[in-house]
C-alpha cells in the first residue's frame, strides 16, 4: 500500500497507521501461530488408562520434567513426553499442568467415569479434543476437511494441512510432522488390522477407537495394481451418542447464546453436527430428545426457521449429572 499526500500531519498519520497495521499483522499471525498445534505426541496414540493416570499424577503434585518421571508413571521418557501432550489435549490438564474442572468430575474422588467405562465420556472427551485445539489436526479435520471431502486418502489429508498451514502461518509447516500426524490422528479412531505393524500394547487400547467414527478400505487404482488406503469419516444418526452430552455441547460452545439456529448447530464450528458427525436426521433426532426431557428448552419450526431456544440459563454440569446418574 502506497500513501501520497502533500499535508504533514496526515503524511505523519498515515505512516503511523502503516506501521499499525505491520505491527498487527505481525500480531495476528503470531496468535494463528499459538493456535496451530501439531506433534507432541512421539508417534503414540492416547491409550485407555493414560489419561486418569495423568490425573492422578498431577493431583499428587509430581512435575513431568522431573528425573522420577519416567518410574512415578512407568512409561518411558517418550511416553512421559506424549501423556502430558494428550492431558492438555484431551482438556485433562490445563497450561500449567493443573487439573481441569471436567479433569476434577471425571477423575476425582467421586469421579464419574474414573476407568472410561461409559461411551458418553468418550464422546465427551472427543468434543473437547476438537475443540480445545491442542492437537490442530483434530479441529481441522472436523471442522473444515470433511466439508471438503468425506472419502480421503493420507495425502489428501496432508496436501490440505499443508495448504492451510501456508495460508495461515507457513512456518507451522513441516512434512514430517504432518505426515506423523496423520498417522496418529488414524490409529486413534481405527481399530489395528492384522498386516498393521503395531505394538501389541496398541491394539484396541486407543481412547477414540470405540467410537467408530473413521472408517477405512482399500482401493486399486484405475491405472495400475496399486493398492490405496482410503479412510472416510461420513455424517450418521449417532445412535450411541446420549442426548445429554449432545446438549453439554451446546451449552459449553454457544455460551449465553438464547437461540441457535438448526444450521449452526448442524456445520458450525464445533457444532455438535460436525463434532460428533451427525447428519440432519440424527441432530434433529437428538434435539428431539433434549427439548422432551428439558422443559427450559424449545425447538421451534416456523416460516421455515427451525430454532432451539432456551427459555432460561442451564448449568451443563447439572445436564452431566444428569448423564451420570445424580
Amino acid at each position: 500500500m502506497i500513501f501520497k499526500t502533500k499535508n504533514p500531519k496526515k503524511s505523519a498519520f498515515l505512516l503511523s497507521l502503516r506501521k499499525h497495521i505491520v505491527l498487527l499483522t505481525i500480531i495476528f499471525k503470531s496468535l494463528i501461530m499459538s493456535k496451530l498445534s501439531f506433534s507432541g505426541h512421539e508417534s503414540f496414540i492416547c491409550k485407555q488408562f493414560w489419561l486418569k493416570k495423568v490425573f492422578d499424577f498431577v493431583v499428587d503434585q509430581k512435575n513431568f520434567n522431573d528425573e522420577t518421571a519416567v518410574i512415578d508413571l512407568g512409561v518411558g521418557k517418550n511416553m512421559v513426553a506424549s501423556l502430558r501432550f494428550w492431558g492438555r489435549a484431551f482438556g485433562i490438564l490445563n497450561d500449567n499442568d493443573t487439573p481441569t474442572p471436567i479433569a476434577e468430575y471425571l477423575f476425582g474422588e467421586e469421579g464419574k467415569d474414573i476407568y472410561l467405562e461409559d461411551l458418553g465420556t468418550v464422546w465427551l472427551l472427543h468434543y473437547y479434543l476438537i475443540k480445545n485445539n491442542k492437537a490442530s489436526i483434530y479441529n481441522f479435520v472436523f471442522n473444515e476437511f470433511r466439508k471438503e471431502r468425506i472419502d480421503f486418502t493420507k495425502e489428501q489429508l496432508h496436501a490440505f494441512l499443508k495448504r492451510r498451514c501456508e495460508e495461515l502461518y507457513p512456518n507451522a509447516y513441516n512434512v514430517n510432522t504432518i505426515n506423523s500426524d496423520i498417522s496418529v490422528f488414524t490409529r486413534n479412531y481405527l481399530k489395528p488390522e492384522k498386516d498393521d505393524k503395531v505394538e501389541v500394547e496398541d491394539d484396541f487400547s486407543g481412547v477414540l477407537i470405540d467410537l467408530d467414527i473413521v472408517k477405512s478400505y482399500k482401493q486399486r487404482k484405475d491405472d495400475d495394481k496399486t493398492i490405496v488406503q482410503w479412510y472416510k469419516i461420513e455424517t450418521q444418526d449417532r445412535i450411541d451418542l446420549p442426548y445429554q452430552i449432545v446438549l453439554y455441547s451446546i451449552l459449553e460452545n454457544y455460551k449465553d447464546q438464547k437461540t441457535i439456529t438448526f444450521r449452526e448447530l448442524l456445520t458450525g464450528n464445533n457444532s455438535p453436527g460436525v463434532i460428533f458427525v451427525l447428519n440432519a436426521d440424527g441432530l434433529y433426532n437428538k434435539l428431539k430428545q433434549i427439548t422432551d426431557n428439558y422443559k427450559k428448552v424449545v425447538y421451534t419450526e416456523t416460516a421455515g426457521n427451525q430454532i432451539l431456544q432456551f427459555k432460561s440459563v442451564i448449568d451443563p454440569k447439572d445436564i452431566l449429572n444428569d448423564y451420570y446418574g445424580n
